[in-house]
């Protein structure tokens, strides 16, 4: 059996948006055509590789097996065309990054300039986004690693490394808590608290832990972006909750102190630098990883 690349694009495509109708939109080929190719390859293989749901198509067991398959054979094709041009090299390539907000603003782009240093042809690209966003976009083969807080395994990802990073309680440098070694969560009722989202690992945990031990917080203050509860804090606002790595560089710059949780359910998360599963990396990527890992462990 030949698994053309038109038939696993429109495959891939399909599995991605969960709709035929809008894959077709988004390839430029009639939704007839793509039905037909799906069709076609469920009879070659002799199994269904989507369940039909009225949400949309849903990948099948099968069906992520074929997909986990196709994502890879296509980064290996782009980067086998990228080698026979000459662009592939090993350091005159572009690297895919995907990251969580915090890993964004600090920790990747410095580990980009201190790599460029040593090799200046490569190029990056890097995508902000959720933690488990991060993870989606390398197991969709659309960033070729991610650095993000994860609490636990991840289906189609290899883990490259990873360190147990505990959340810290982030607040003003002048606050009565700030000269403590260590805090409870329970230490925080009487102060204002500022909180992302549900959805997020920091955001679970909290819920975990409060709920656990009976504790009834009253949010000051929630929001999607961290930065606004950076912004909450710098203006004496009250505390927030956040991985001290993702702040370590600019707790003195902004007048702020990071002090350590001691709840257990708080240490679960952990940091993680995360590819596609099975997947050879490409030599800048392997090297990218390696820096990476590096600036992480002394931090």
């Amino acid at each position: 059996m030949h698994l053309s690349g038109t038939s696993l694009r429109c495959f891939l495509e399909v599995a991605h948006t969960g709709s035929i109708s809008q894959a077709s939109a988004r390839l430029h080929v009639a939704a007839s055509a793509i039905s037909r190719r799906i069709a076609r390859l469920e009879h070659d293989i002799g199994v269904p590789l989507f369940e039909r749901q009225p949400r949309g198509m849903v990948l099948s067991e099968a069906g992520e097996l074929l997909a986990a398959y196709a994502r890879r054979s296509r980064l290996e094709s782009e980067q086998i065309v990228a080698d026979l041009r000459g662009l592939g090299g090993p350091y005159r390539s572009t690297i895919r990054l995907a990251g969580s907000e915090g890993f964004g603003r600090d920790v990747l782009p410095e580990a980009v300039v201190t790599f460029r240093e040593s090799h200046p042809g490569v190029r990056f690209r890097l995508r902000v986004t959720s933690p488990s966003g991060a993870t989606q976009e390398v197991r969709d083969g659309a960033a070729d690693l991610a650095l993000t807080y994860s609490l636990g395994p991840e289906e189609g990802i290899r883990v490259e490394y990873a360190q147990t990073h505990p959340i810290h309680a982030l607040m003003p440098a002048g606050h009565p808590l700030a000269e403590r070694e260590a805090i409870a969560l329970a230490d925080l009722l009487p102060y204002p608290l500022a909180l992302m989202e549900q959805g997020t690992t920091v955001r679970q945990l909290f819920d975990i832990c409060v709920a656990a031990e009976g504790l009834e917080f009253e949010p000051a203050f929630i929001s999607n972006y961290s930065g606004a509860l950076d912004g909450f804090v710098r203006k004496n606002g009250g505390v927030t909750l956040a991985g001290y790595l993702t702040y370590r560089g600019r707790l003195d710059a902004d007048g702020l102190a990071a002090v350590p949780l001691v709840n257990p359910e708080l240490s679960r998360r952990s940091v993680q630098i995360q590819s596609m599963a099975r997947r050879t990396l490409p030599a800048a990527v392997s090297a990218f990883r390696d820096h990476l890992i590096r600036r992480l462990e002394t931090a």
